[in-house]
C-alpha cells in the first residue's frame, strides 16, 4: 500500500471524510468540508440541517464561514475547499462569492449537484477536480439513504 503524502488531494479528502462521519453520527445527511489555505486546514464542518433545523446549514456554507473568520475576509482566493459530495447550487453560489481559488469533490451529485442545473455556477477564476475517492464518498450517502428508506 502506497503512503498518501500530507498535501494531497486524497489526504485532504479524507479529512473530509471524518467530517462526513461526524454528520453521519448525528443522523445528518453525510457530507463534510475541509478548507486548506497554504497547506493548511484552516476550517471544517459537516452538514448540521436537521441540527440546527436550517436548510441552509449545508457543510459548505459552514465551512465558508469558518473560514472566511480565520482568515478575516471574505474571499478564500488562496483556498481549497474539499467536499465529499458536488456541492449543490446554493452552495456553488457560495464558493463563487468566496472566489474560493480551488474545489476538490469526491462523489457527483446527479439530482442536486451544480454541474447538471448550473455548470458556470463558479467563479471564471476556480479551478475544479472532481472524483477525488468517489467510491468512499459516494459509498457514505448511498448507505445513509438506503438504511432511511428502510
Amino acid at each position: 500500500m502506497s503512503e498518501i503524502s500530507v498535501h494531497s488531494d486524497e489526504y485532504y479528502m479524507k479529512q473530509a471524510l471524518l467530517e462526513a462521519l461526524k454528520a453521519l453520527d448525528k443522523d445528518e445527511v453525510p457530507v463534510g468540508v475541509v478548507i486548506v489555505c497554504r497547506n493548511k486546514i484552516i476550517a471544517r464542518a459537516h452538514n448540521l440541517t436537521e441540527t440546527l433545523t436550517d436548510a441552509t446549514a449545508h457543510a459548505e456554507m459552514q465551512a465558508i464561514t469558518a473560514a472566511s473568520q480565520y482568515l478575516g475576509g471574505k474571499y478564500l482566493t488562496d483556498c481549497t475547499l474539499y467536499v465529499t459530495v458536488e456541492p449543490c447550487l446554493m452552495c456553488a453560489g457560495a464558493i463563487a462569492w468566496s472566489q474560493t481559488g480551488k474545489l476538490v469533490f469526491g462523489a457527483r451529485d446527479e439530482k442536486r449537484g451544480f454541474l447538471n442545473s448550473a455548470p458556470n455556477a463558479l467563479h471564471k477564476k476556480t479551478t475544479v477536480t472532481q472524483g477525488v475517492m468517489s467510491d468512499e464518498c459516494s459509498r457514505l450517502v448511498t448507505d445513509f439513504f438506503r438504511k432511511k428508506r428502510k
